[in-house]
């Protein structure tokens, strides 16, 4: 995995799952992070290769949940992220993931309770012993590259400390939220000290953080220097942010990801919650679509939604056939 001069999706929960990855991709984004996935969760599931759907699939033992789905369309591209704060649970569920995936990715920012209260997330940042272990542990077990995302901590110095100890475990690049933990999303990315991180480090850091605009992109790369950079809200709120040629209009974005749930047989709570935060940002939910959004209970219902009841009966009647237009 190359991490010189590429744009990438970031790691977003219930959002990043494999449809907005590849409308992500389409748009033009070179890497591609899965929502993160818990450990826990991770070591009690099966591969599955499903030929209906045309992907592998990691499904939770005795039960039908896809906890994790994945295609070779994305193989090249696709980052598996994990929330972990033990490093024998770490490797035992990269294990069963890492040939499917071209990078795994340990979460390091995440400041939400669910998270930090297991150990995880924003907890290892106070942590660099565990964070040496878990990624050194990695490192030598398997073969995929093995990268990380924290946030930046009190000091510019102590994130350049902590970034220098984590260089040291030999990860492939790291990838850089622009705020503290105590910082809300409305608080300005500190591009700035993402800057120190990257004047001190020799491997690519992503840089992530206020990227709305395909323009900001550069806006960025200039401000910080880092090697590649990494958007989040402004490709869930319009995916062809990646785009070259500019944006589209969102509501297209908005069909494409609709037809590529479809296809993909996506799990319906995370379609209705993407398109929830994506009428959210340009209109609000108690008109007629987001309503009707709220109400479904199926991917058809979505589908009727939006208008695409004959690509719907078309994906359920050919099912795996379908690979080639995908």
């Amino acid at each position: 995995m190359d991490y010189e001069n590429k744009i990438v999706l970031a790691p977003m929960v219930r959002i990043g799952t494999l449809p907005f990855r590849l409308l992500a991709a389409d748009y033009g984004a070179d890497i591609t992070y899965a929502e993160e996935i818990v450990d826990h969760k991770m070591i009690k599931c099966d591969r599955k290769v499903n030929e209906y759907v045309g992907t592998t699939d990691f499904v939770e033992k005795g039960t039908d949940t896809v906890v994790f789905r994945t295609c070779n369309q994305e193989r090249n591209q696709v980052v598996f992220q994990m929330g972990t704060s033990d490093a024998v649970r770490a490797l035992k569920a990269a294990q069963i993931v890492c040939k499917d995936v071209a990078a795994v990715d340990i979460n390091m920012g995440c400041p939400k309770s669910f998270s930090v209260s297991g150990g995880m997330g924003a907890a290892l940042l106070t942590r660099p012993d565990l964070i040496h272990d878990i990624l050194t542990t990695l490192r030598r077990n398997i073969d995929t590259p093995v990268t990380c995302k924290i946030r930046l901590l009190k000091s510019s110095q102590d994130t350049v400390e902590l970034a220098r100890r984590i260089e040291k475990t030999g990860v492939s690049a790291l990838a850089v939220h622009g705020r503290k933990v105590a910082d809300r999303p409305r608080d300005p990315a500190k591009w700035n000290e993402i800057a120190d991180i990257v004047s001190a480090l020799s491997i690519p850091v992503i840089a992530n953080g206020d990227v709305f605009e395909h323009d900001d992109l550069q806006r960025i790369k200039v401000a910080t220097g880092a090697s590649s950079i990494m958007v989040a809200r402004g490709a869930l709120w319009n995916a062809s942010i990646f785009s070259p040629k500019g944006k589209i209009h969102w509501e297209d974005v908005k069909r494409e990801y609709v037809r590529k749930s479809i296809l993909w047989d996506n799990d319906v709570k995370s379609t209705k919650h993407t398109l929830k935060e994506m009428i959210m940002h340009y209109s609000c939910l108690e008109l007629p679509e987001g309503k009707a959004v709220i109400k479904s209970s199926n991917l058809a219902d979505i589908a009727k939604v939006y208008g695409e009841e004959e690509y719907y009966r078309l994906v359920s009647e050919n099912g795996f056939s379908l690979i080639g237009h995908r």
